[in-house]
């Protein structure tokens, strides 16, 4: 390709593809590209950004730094709108955007070859790793750990071998799991110990083939929801960013409304369970996830709250229309894939209100269609972008009977 061709539109995974259907990396509709000797030119229209990090676009950390934030949240809710063809939207709020340097977890890897220790995320669609020596996703307090995490692991790992690193912030410091990591000589457990308490960390544990040994805890990493303090299991499932959180539940409280009695399913750690209980309703909040069901527990016990926890598999056993009578409103919140089984059974029963979480506008679309067709209207979307420069969506929608 000689002559420029024009950027028309953007694919779900932040590729910029032109009319005749080619795709090019870090491009947005508006700009023009021209392919000679094998190399892409990029002459960069009205909706190109100006991509901070000097990562972009090979770390898979980001898709889509290329792209302005106006352009995207257009693009983000417009790709709502086609999952959704069909289906009648009453309202949707406008798209709740989390600001770069936010990012409370991650999941990195490291690699040695020689006396060169490689840490980062993966690049873009590859199992090779990108060095990651800036990020302008993670928050602070994650990001200082890379180097001497580096210094760590070069001590650590043996020529070939990789390991896996889960960082999360909590409310009472950073805890640390690492995967392939031995920990059996006092040398070895030394050594991880003295990192731990010369970085402050609250927790710093090991995975390996027995399963999660805690090697240093200073003090139990503890998050709060609703002011409720939880004491997290090691690696556990959070919403990215606490801001993209706190948007998240403002709009899951306000999707409930004065609702008394609530059913959280696929709850986690009770992210939305704890304030909906803190509000004195009755919570009923159920998941499969055993370690998130005992510290969700521990912490409504503390707190005097009127939950009650059941570790439960939804995707076998749904909660069926004779038990949803109890409720006057439901909340669920499924992994990716989106829960078939459960929306079914909703859309038979009579729940006045259901509020869905998602992480998947097309796993939700099909939940979404099940319960419309059950007879409940979709009143309003929230939308939510809290892994910044991503092409993943999540969203809070409200349902009525």
């Amino acid at each position: 390709m000689t002559d420029w061709a024009e950027i028309v539109r953007i694919a779900g995974r932040g590729d910029g593809a032109t009319a005749d259907g080619h795709y090019y990396r870090a491009t947005v509709t508006g700009d023009r590209i021209r392919v000679s000797d094998g190399k892409v030119e990029v002459d960069p229209g009205p909706n190109h950004a100006t991509p901070p990090c000097r990562h972009f676009p090979d770390c898979g950390g980001c898709a889509m730094q290329h792209v302005s934030d106006t352009y995207y949240a257009d693009w983000a809710l417009e790709r709502l709108r086609r999952a959704l063809i069909g289906v009648e939207i009453g309202e949707i709020a406008p798209l709740h955007l989390s600001p770069s340097f936010s990012r409370r977890r991650a999941a990195l890897r490291a690699v040695r070859r020689g006396k060169a220790l490689t840490l980062g995320f993966n690049a873009d669609s590859s199992h090779s790793l990108i060095d990651l020596h800036e990020c302008h996703v993670l928050v602070p307090e994650l990001f200082t750990l890379l180097a001497p995490l580096r210094a760590l692991l070069s001590q650590a790992l043996g020529e070939g071998q990789g390991a896996g690193i889960s960082l999360t912030l909590s409310d009472s410091g950073v805890d640390v799991l690492l995967a392939n990591v031995a920990a059996q000589t006092l040398k070895q457990i030394e050594r991880l110990t003295n990192f731990a308490a010369r970085h402050n960390l609250a927790r710093l544990s090991v995975e390996g083939p027995a399963g999660v040994e805690t090697i240093a805890e200073a003090q139990p990493p503890v998050l709060r929801f609703g002011g409720v303090p939880v004491v997290l299991p090691p690696a556990p499932f959070l919403q990215a960013t606490r801001d993209g959180e706190s948007a998240l539940t403002a709009a899951v409280l306000a999707g409930v409304g004065n609702a008394p009695r609530v059913a959280d399913l696929f709850c986690g750690l009770g992210t939305f369970a704890l304030p909906l209980a803190a509000n004195r309703r009755r919570v009923l909040a159920a998941d499969n996830a055993g370690p998130a069901i005992a510290a969700l527990t521990t912490a409504a016990r503390g707190a005097g709250l009127l939950l009650l926890p059941e570790t439960r598999d939804l995707f076998r056993r749904p909660m069926d229309v004779e038990e949803l009578k109890r409720f006057d409103a439901v909340v669920f919140d499924p992994p990716r894939a989106g829960a078939t089984s459960q929306a079914v059974q909703l859309a038979k029963s009579n729940v006045p209100r259901v509020v869905a979480v998602s992480c998947n506008p097309v796993s939700f679309a099909a939940d979404a269609r099940t319960l419309v067709a059950g007879g409940y209207r979709l009143r309003k979307l929230t939308p939510v972008a809290q892994f910044r420069w991503s092409p993943h969506l999540e969203l809070v929608a409200v349902f009525d009977r």
